[in-house]
């Protein structure tokens, strides 16, 4: 059956600018990083996408390696792109990123032009595109002058592969020089994408500052710490979690008594609030509009709705901020 989008897609969702840029965002964006490779079922990466277009997410993030297999998730959305999304593209923000290891030899990560310009193509091919949206340099290469990378996105702009570009994981002070490079070159920065949640808060300690002063948009990963700020630890480590199995992106060790100490006082809060822990951990993360978008995962569909219902109450009192403050600040 043919897929035909929901004519109230863009009642409800929430769209903030990005930095001065001319370009919007939805406030929740669906990231790819992990459940839609070639390791996970279809159908079920394919509902979720369908899911979180017809609630008014319009932004899709990808990176090269992003799977598992790496590769396979591009792959896998390039086929929801043909099955389903084709004539929707325009309504479309497609991000992809390179700079992890995608293949051997001294090519095959970091920042050189020759690896980027490489992975966007090959990226473009995977998912059967022309173009992106948003192409990001995924973390910064230590041995790679920062104007080679700068000026391989510039590239790909002019060269019709992206129309945006963005940094990712770039500290502070490389993200005022990124930005100053990218600006000579005529291709401003319009997004930065960091970790950022309740319990990883580096972005406060100068990245925003520099991403106000400079208008560049932000969007970030992990708001829900990997699970950590949701309902699935809040009596424990569920045997079925990622704490519980060998995930590469929680253990157990990351979940002292402390912790759930924390998350239990956290969940309190939510309640008094309406929402569930990640609602108001998503709202959070949104608060004070210093956030452009929070970049949710999922494993359902059901976790999409819930997520976006977050969207329901973004606002929170001095008293209800204070109390957050002094729970993070609680011992571990």
């Amino acid at each position: 059956m043919t897929y035909q989008a929901s004519g109230n897609r863009y009642d409800s969702m929430k769209y903030n600018r990005v930095g001065r840029s001319g370009l919007k965002l939805p406030a929740i964006s669906l990231g790819l990083w992990h459940n839609f490779g070639g390791n996970d079922r279809f159908e079920n990466g394919r509902a979720m996408v369908r899911r979180a277009f017809d609630l008014g997410i319009t932004h899709f993030d990808l990176a090269n390696n992003y799977g598992p297999p790496p590769g396979s998730a591009e792959e896998a959305f390039g086929l929801m792109l043909q099955k389903d999304m084709a004539p929707y593209r325009d309504e479309m923000i497609i991000s992809t990123k390179a700079g992890y290891y995608m293949w051997p030899g001294p090519y095959g990560e970091w920042g050189s032009r020759k690896y980027v310009i490489s992975s966007l193509d090959q990226s473009l091919k995977r998912m059967k595109l022309d173009y992106v949206d948003i192409f990001y340099s995924h973390r910064p290469d230590p041995e790679t002058p920062l104007e080679e990378t700068m000026s391989a996105l510039d590239a790909v702009v002019r060269q019709g592969k992206a129309l945006y570009v963005g940094i990712s994981n770039y500290s502070a002070e490389q993200t005022a020089e990124a930005a100053r490079i990218l600006k000579e070159l005529g291709t401003p920065c319009l997004i930065h994408q960091p970790s950022y949640s309740m319990f990883n808060r580096w972005i406060e300690d100068g990245l925003q500052d520099v991403l106000d002063e400079q208008g560049i948009g932000s969007i970030v990963f992990s708001p829900l710490a990997g699970g950590l700020l949701t309902n699935r630890y809040l009596n424990g480590i569920p045997t079925d979690s990622r704490a519980g199995g060998p995930s590469v992106f929680l253990n157990s060790e990351q979940i002292t008594a402390g912790r759930l100490n924390k998350i239990q006082a956290l969940n309190e809060l939510a309640k008094e609030r309406g929402q569930s822990l990640a609602q108001m951990a998503l709202a959070w993360v949104l608060r004070g509009g210093r956030v452009t978008s929070a970049l949710i995962g999922a494993s359902r569909v059901e976790q999409i709705d819930d997520n976006v219902a977050a969207l329901n109450n973004l606002t929170f009192t001095s008293e209800e901020l204070r109390r957050i403050e002094d729970i993070l600040a609680a011992a571990e």
